[in-house]
């Protein structure tokens, strides 16, 4: 297949999710919960809705046009996924497969039930394409590999794979700068920001940095329409327990009665949990997201006032381009 008619596959691809009859996107639903009980009814549809939004043939024109992308041999590519969050590796499995070359995939055991069904839809619109992905649980035969993981698996993917050209990721989260005088309604928008799919994302706001003296009443009274979180038995165990070591070590802290914050300097704070961090200065500000640069994939801002940001509400809507640990996935597939 020639890049013109890959773009089109994958754009009947979107059009298919985005015609998924009501049955249809309950069973995956169902199915995908039963697997993973963070995936529930809405974070499946969010990403679901995401993806059939994204893949259009004018997006995904634009999104390769500046690549060579013709392989005179395709070349085997090992892809470990993640699976913390709904079709989180589909990213990766679209990029190797448009690049022209093969994918051998390793699905995450968290998320097998919606990576098959694309798997199967791709297979559906284009035997050619699909008959470029692979299933395996060992790469001994991939030429290059893409591997996602934690820190630790991280350090393990270097040293097995080092003889392999690859990207491995490791754990990255994202953070929200506060000037101060955000509106109500920017604040709320910020919980799609920090509450969608629980927190588990590498694109979740795990931290705010807010100017000296910020009053946080008025976030948490912003994000009040987001405590049906509550409502998941997961979140709410993590909520309860983080709530209690508080509470039993005497450490100060905010409590919305839906989540918590606490003043730290760590980076990544626990489910239910919000840290923040007060700057008195822009310029001390971009020092300190400077020392955390390898650790952070995004910023939001209000209106993207921040250098380099991402406006509130946004963090979970990513660009094509929008490449995990900021590695361009393209331009390292179109160098093999």
């Amino acid at each position: 297949m020639i890049l013109k008619e890959r773009i089109q596959a994958f754009a009947q691809l979107g059009e298919r999710i985005k015609s998924l009859s009501d049955t249809e996107i309950d069973n995956l639903c169902f199915r995908a919960g039963n697997e993973n009980s963070w995936f529930t009814v809405e974070s499946v549809q969010q990403a679901l809705n995401a993806w059939g939004e994204s893949l259009t043939e004018e997006s995904l024109s634009t999104w390769v046009k500046d690549y060579v992308l013709e392989p005179t041999t395709p070349k085997k590519v090992g892809l470990v996924m993640a699976g913390n969050i709904p079709l989180v590796g589909f990213h990766d499995l679209l990029s190797v497969l448009i690049s022209g070359h093969i994918a051998m995939v390793k699905l995450s055991s968290q998320d097998k039930i919606l990576m098959q069904f694309m798997i199967s839809e791709i297979n559906v619109i284009s035997e050619t394409l699909g008959v470029n992905i692979i299933h395996a649980e060992r790469m001994n035969e991939a030429d290059a590999i893409i591997a996602t993981g934690s820190d630790n698996s991280a350090r393990y993917f270097k040293h097995y794979f080092a003889k392999h050209p690859h990207i491995i990721r490791q754990n990255r989260t994202a953070v929200a700068v506060i000037k101060g005088d955000e509106t109500a309604e920017e604040l709320t928008s910020f919980g799609k920001d920090y509450f969608q799919y629980f927190g588990l994302g590498c694109r979740n706001i795990s931290k705010i940095y807010a100017p000296k003296g910020y009053d946080f009443v008025k976030l948490i009274d912003a994000l009040i329409g987001y405590e049906k979180v509550l409502d998941h038995h997961k979140y709410r165990n993590n909520y309860d327990y983080n709530k209690s070591i508080y509470l039993v070590n005497g450490e100060p802290h905010l409590d919305s009665g839906f989540f918590l914050m606490r003043e730290s300097e760590a980076l990544v704070s626990p489910i239910s949990v919000l840290y923040y961090e007060y700057y008195t200065s822009e310029a001390e500000l971009g020092l300190t997201l400077a020392q955390h640069h390898d650790k952070i994939q995004c910023v939001v801002s209000a209106n993207g006032w921040y250098e380099g940001s991402i406006p509130l509400g946004k963090a979970q809507q990513p660009e094509l381009s929008d490449y995990a640990d900021g590695v361009d996935t393209l331009e390292f597939l179109s160098g093999l």
